[in-house]
Parts: structure tokens; sequence; C-alpha cells
């Protein structure tokens, strides 16, 4: 049965595997606090239809409270554990069903199952606080096995919580021109991608969201990291085809098992 990915932008995608819409990190705001959309126009409302949403971790671009507000009622959203404790905005969504799992856990929707895995990331809602709730990576296998790894750094466990993947969802850049060891560039990125060893790599979060006012601060960050994801790529992972979709762009794969 084919697979088919949609990336939105920045670390939101749709995977389509046995019938069932598995939505990444849902955001469909021109702005988040002190980010700009830059690059591709808003998702149109059939991108926030799907059967489960997945959230990696708490920070405000990948845990947007009024994009899943768009959400259909009945949708079923897979948050990390401790996060309706962390971010008391998420109790006014009450049309959606809200699971909170836990790396190794699990959650059978229509012909897929969602499995979380860990990540290496800053958990916390704002940048202090107590760091409560561990960021999370999902592993989505029906036909296919779809990794979408939120946003991460690079750690030794990473391909054997995976266990093998068919597809992967890698963040390649950011939204400021430093990253720190707990993201992944492009460089990162590609040795990560020679640990999983996928048939098909899909670059995202990046070249979407920009801070105001540094438009014109070291723009390559913002632009290039998919092009330099696909050449390092070719060195670490030659078996492993890249897409670089662009804001909307769909690519349909035939399902590997």
């Amino acid at each position: 049965m084919p697979v088919e990915i949609t990336w939105w932008g920045h670390a939101t995608a749709t995977v389509r595997d046995s019938g069932v819409r598995v939505l990444t990190d849902p955001l469909f705001a021109r702005r988040v606090a002190h980010l700009r959309r830059r690059r591709g126009a808003l998702p149109p409302p059939e991108a926030a239809v799907a059967e489960v949403a997945v959230v990696s971790h708490l920070h405000t671009d990948h845990l947007h409270l009024p994009s899943l507000a768009r959400l259909a009622p009945g949708t079923r959203v897979l948050l990390p554990r401790g996060a309706g404790a962390a971010v008391p905005g998420l109790r006014r969504l009450r049309g959606l069903r809200l699971t909170e799992v836990g790396p190794g856990e699990g959650v059978r929707v229509g012909g897929v199952t969602v499995r979380a895995v860990s990540a290496r990331h800053d958990g916390r809602r704002w940048p202090v606080g107590p760091q409560r709730v561990p960021a999370l990576g999902f592993v989505v296998e029906g036909a296919a096995r779809t990794y979408f790894a939120g946003d991460t750094g690079l750690f030794d466990s990473m391909a054997e919580e995976v266990g093998g993947c068919d597809v992967a969802l890698l963040p390649v850049g950011g939204w400021g021109p430093r990253l720190g060891p707990e993201h992944l560039d492009a460089a990162r990125a590609a040795l990560a991608l020679a640990e999983l060893a996928p048939a098909v790599a899909v670059p995202v979060h990046y070249g979407t969201y920009w801070p105001i006012g540094l438009d014109a601060v070291r723009p390559h960050e913002f632009h290039a990291p998919g092009g330099e994801f696909a050449r390092l790529a070719r060195r670490s992972a030659p078996r492993t085809a890249v897409y670089r979709l662009g804001h909307g762009e769909s690519v349909r794969l035939e399902g590997a098992r």
C-alpha cells in the first residue's frame, strides 16, 4: 500500500499510511512569538484534517495551541507525558482526545500504530523554568515504518529505539543562525541518516520561520540546510533517496513491508 508524505513547512507534515492521516507538530500560524513565516503560503484547511496528531515537545513552534484548536473534534492528539500539567491551555481543547505517552508506548489508530521514542532536546515550555517534560520522536508503523524525529540532537540509542525505518523525517535546520547540540543541522542529520539507513528521507524544520528583524543575518542558514543535507546524505547514506519537498508538496511511496 502506498505511503504519502506532505510537508506543510517547519516540522508540520502529514503521513498518510493505511488510510490513516498522521499530522506532525501542527503549526498553521503566520507568526509565532518573534518568528514570522518567511516562505510558503499558510497551509490550506485540509492540512488540519487528520485522524491523529503528534506533538514532539512543548516549545511554542511545536505545541501551538491555536493550531491544535483547528483540528476537528474527536482528533486523537499524542503528547509527551506531563504536557497537560505544564501547559494549562491544553485543558481548553475539550473536543480533542488528548493522550500523553512516553518512550516505548504506542497507540493504535485504524491501520497504524504510532509509537513514541526518545529525543535529545530541551523539553521546557519556555526558555527558563524547570525541565519537566521530555521531548519525543514518533514512529508510524503501518504499510511502512515512518520516523518523525521531532526536534532532536544525535543520541546513542536513536537507531535502536526507532528499530529500523523505511522513511525518516529529519530536522535539518532551525529558525536562527546558530543551532546547539540538541538540534540536528544538515551535517548531524546526515550522520543520523547513516545510522537509521531508511530507504527514503525528507528534510524538515528549515526554510519556513525566521526571527523578525533578522532577515539579512546569515540568510544562507535559512535557505540552505535542505540542499546541504541532500549533498551530505549522498556520501553518508548513498542508498537513501532524499526528497526535498516544497511547502505543500507531497511524495508518494510504495510501502516497504
